[in-house]
């Protein structure tokens, strides 16, 4: 008779049954593409069973079981003027997700997924709330603006680091963090298949098998509409420049679209280019960016995570990029690093091209390609170096992350059972 009164005490006692609540926040496609192998893991966890995840985030976290309550293209924005025209929205956006996660979706832990403008500011209102605080990609505070590590300190109470450099920065400090590898150097294979891609690439798109033996340019302009508005027009015209010095050979241009709303804009510009050049073949790709990129020759690339990306597949490049004038100006006061493109950054030197603001155009970017196509020597020994730089940032990042954060689930609701 005694057990009866623990039975029924047990059975409607909401601490013993209460299940893990993550909120997320990945503020663009690289973010989503970094924070979905996170998910996944998490669900391999035992004591992460039956766990919630909502915020914000794309279709890959969507996948994994997070629940997007705001679209994550109202965060997409790259620059200060770019974001100041979106601010309205986006100061919108934070006021009903803070008071979302300080009110009924209380979360256990509070995961920012890069997005650093915006999460920090989150995080740093939850954490005064009491509830913990990570942060997945360091910012680029070894790059620019390092005067950020301060406002880190008080928001963030681990940062999940995915540059091996990068600990070292934060443990001085007095942030505690985590070196978890970056997810793409476990995706992405140590040997690229380049035949084998380009085999799927004629099956998908209905190529001409000429494919197989010419000369492909991987080109890929940017996941943001306003990387479009301003890299890809000259982007385009450099592929026409590229085809006048490369004449007699197949040559073939391949660019994944990053989201369909992007697709609009580039067939306008493919449209208006191929007027004039009619001859030119250029074949726009449905996302698949992995697939293009292992097939190709060289690469034209704006500066981003998918640089990364190219570097991870081998590939030669010639890293490219535009903002509007004050933008470019504000940046180039703040910056501490003579190189933008990350496979610079993390070699320490350049080991391929940047061409930026007035330093991209047609002409430059045609001829820095083309130095690539034409020194074979030059490229052996570029992949070299990325393979170094692959096993370097291969770890079971998914996993790492997922640990942290399920430790720190435990921890929260430990101390608030207590």
């Amino acid at each position: 008779m005694t057990l009866l009164p623990h039975l029924h005490a047990a059975l409607f006692d909401n601490s013993t049954v209460a299940l893990p609540k993550l909120a997320c926040v990945a503020g663009e496609p690289s973010g989503d593409l970094l924070a979905a192998p996170v998910l996944s893991a998490l669900h391999q966890i035992p004591d992460m069973s039956g766990l919630e995840i909502y915020g914000i985030g794309g279709p890959r976290m969507q996948a994994e079981g997070l629940r997007s309550d705001w679209p994550m293209e109202t965060l997409s924005v790259r620059g200060y003027v770019e974001a100041i025209k979106q601010l309205p929205a986006i100061l919108k956006l934070r006021g009903e997700l803070l008071a979302s996660l300080l009110g009924d979706d209380r979360p256990d832990v509070f995961l920012g997924v890069d997005a650093p403008d915006f999460n920090l500011g989150v995080e740093l209102a939850l954490r005064e709330a009491g509830i913990p605080t990570l942060h997945l990609v360091s910012p680029s505070i070894w790059a620019w603006r390092a005067g950020r590590i301060h406002k880190i300190k008080q928001a963030v109470e681990r940062m999940l680091c995915i540059f091996p450099f990068e600990t070292e920065i934060y443990e001085r400090a007095g942030v505690a963090a985590t070196y978890v590898g970056h997810p793409l150097a476990s995706d992405i294979p140590q040997e690229p298949n380049m035949q084998g891609a380009r085999v799927k690439l004629v099956n998908l798109l209905n190529l001409r098998s000429d494919v197989l033996d010419g000369i492909v340019i991987a080109v890929l302009p940017g996941s943001r509409a306003s990387e479009i508005e301003l890299i890809a027009p000259v982007f385009f015209k450099a592929m026409a420049a590229l085809a006048q010095r490369i004449q007699g050979q197949q040559l073939h241009f391949l660019i994944p679209v990053a989201t369909p709303r992007l697709r609009l804009p580039l067939e306008a510009l493919l449209a208006k280019t191929q007027e004039y050049y009619p001859n030119l073949n250029i074949h726009l790709v449905d996302g698949q960016a992995d697939m293009v990129l292992e097939a190709a020759d060289v690469v034209l690339i704006a500066s981003g995570t998918a640089t990364l990306q190219a570097a991870l597949w081998k590939k030669p490049m010639v890293i490219s990029y535009k903002v509007p004038w004050l933008t470019g100006q504000i940046m180039k006061r703040q910056g501490y690093l003579p190189y933008v493109g990350l496979p610079n950054i993390l070699c320490g030197e350049f080991v391929v091209p940047e061409l930026l603001q007035d330093n991209a155009t047609p002409s430059k970017l045609a001829d820095a390609l083309l130095e690539w196509l034409n020194n074979p020597s030059k490229v052996a020994q570029l992949k070299s170096r990325f393979a170094e730089m692959h096993e370097t940032l291969r770890r079971p990042t998914g996993l790492l992350v997922a640990q942290a954060v399920a430790q720190t689930i435990t921890a929260s609701q430990n101390r608030v059972s207590t």
